[in-house]
């Protein structure tokens, strides 16, 4: 099992970091044990002092494939969810700006906390939102990504082969920010609850 990230999905986000929007989805990928699942608590690790939190739908595989069509992708995802996707903005950075590549600050363990998975009934439009001790401090909307899920489907199984049970994480709204100890993150999709943990 494999984790797909999306970064710059949505313009007002990559504005607010100032990187500009991509023509084409921007990929990188997460190992299976920066899963943090079952709302556990999320360990801020001790070699960062700047992990923030971006909230992200995210779309659970449910069978393999290679080379699809944009016009098939919707064939290849049946649940839905929303994540985070943790980052150590500080250790991104400076990688950033010696162009290394920075998987240290996306893919570290534990950086990928995943709710509770349910039915997907649609493929665009679907509204999701994240609570910071209980003030919304990010919400979404899927009919606003620069790409869509089919797109994303469609680019990313063109570089590696599609398995079930894979997840994507879809990039995530402004309104990303810090997260310290004892903050309290929640996660809702289309109103429902669906993760609800703290930062120790």
């Amino acid at each position: 099992m494999k984790i797909i990230c999306i970064g710059r999905n949505y313009s007002e986000h990559a504005k607010e970091l100032k990187n500009e929007i991509p023509d084409k989805p921007v990929v990188f990928l997460k190992p299976q044990t920066a899963l943090l699942k079952d709302n556990k608590p999320f360990y801020l690790p001790d070699w960062s002092n700047d992990i923030h939190y971006e909230t992200e739908v995210v779309l659970k595989v449910s069978k393999g494939g290679k080379y699809i069509q944009e016009k098939f992708a919707s064939k290849y995802f049946d649940e839905v969810t929303v994540g985070i996707d943790f980052t150590a903005r500080d250790i991104q950075s400076q990688q950033k700006a010696k162009g290394l590549p920075w998987e240290i600050a996306k893919a570290f363990d534990n950086s990928a906390a995943i709710g509770g998975f349910h039915p997907i009934s649609k493929t665009t439009g679907i509204n999701f939102s994240m609570k910071l001790n209980g003030v919304e401090v990010q919400k979404g909307n899927t009919a606003d990504m620069i790409f869509s899920f089919e797109k994303i489907i469609a680019y990313a199984s063109q570089f590696f082969s599609l398995q079930q049970g894979d997840l994507i994480y879809t990039g995530t709204p402004a309104g990303v920010g810090q997260v310290k100890i004892g903050d309290r993150l929640e996660g809702f999709l289309e109103g429902e609850q669906v993760f609800n943990f703290e930062i120790k």
